[in-house]
C-alpha cells in the first residue's frame, strides 16, 4: 500500500496535463516537473469530444504527438514524477486517441509519454 505513495513513474507531458486545473481535476494536487525534450515527433491538432475533458482543460483542440522519424522534429515538454496510481489516472483523464508509450528524452531520461494510438513505434 506505500508503494503505491511512492512517485516513481515519470511522464512526459506537452499538453494539458501541464495545467494545474487538469493536475488538480485529476491527481488532487499540483505536479512539479522539469522541461525536457523528446526527438522524432512533433504536434499535430486534435479535435476532443469528451465533455469532461474540454470541460476540465477548458478546450475542444488538444495537441496529440505523432512519429515522424526526423530527430530534427522535436518535442517540448514537462517530465512529472508521478505514482503509479496517478499513472492510471493519467490514462483515464485521455481520450481514446492515445496511447501510452515510454521513451528516452533528451536528457536520457526515459518515461511514459501519450502519442497518437495509430502511429507507429521508432
Amino acid at each position: 500500500m506505500e508503494d503505491e505513495l511512492i512517485a516513481s513513474e515519470k511522464l512526459f507531458s506537452y499538453g494539458t496535463l501541464r495545467y494545474e486545473k487538469v493536475q488538480l481535476a485529476t491527481f488532487g494536487r499540483k505536479l512539479i516537473g522539469h522541461p525536457d525534450t523528446l526527438a522524432g515527433y512533433k504536434l499535430s491538432p486534435l479535435q476532443i469530444s469528451d465533455p469532461y475533458v474540454i470541460a476540465t482543460s477548458g478546450e475542444a483542440i488538444h495537441e496529440i504527438m505523432i512519429v515522424t522519424d526526423n530527430q530534427n522534429d522535436k518535442v517540448k515538454g514537462i517530465v512529472f514524477n508521478l505514482t503509479f496510481k496517478e499513472l492510471e489516472l493519467a490514462d483515464q483523464y485521455e481520450v481514446s486517441d492515445y496511447k501510452r508509450i515510454k521513451v528516452k528524452l533528451a536528457s536520457g531520461v526515459s518515461a511514459w509519454t501519450y502519442v497518437d494510438k495509430l502511429c507507429k513505434i521508432i
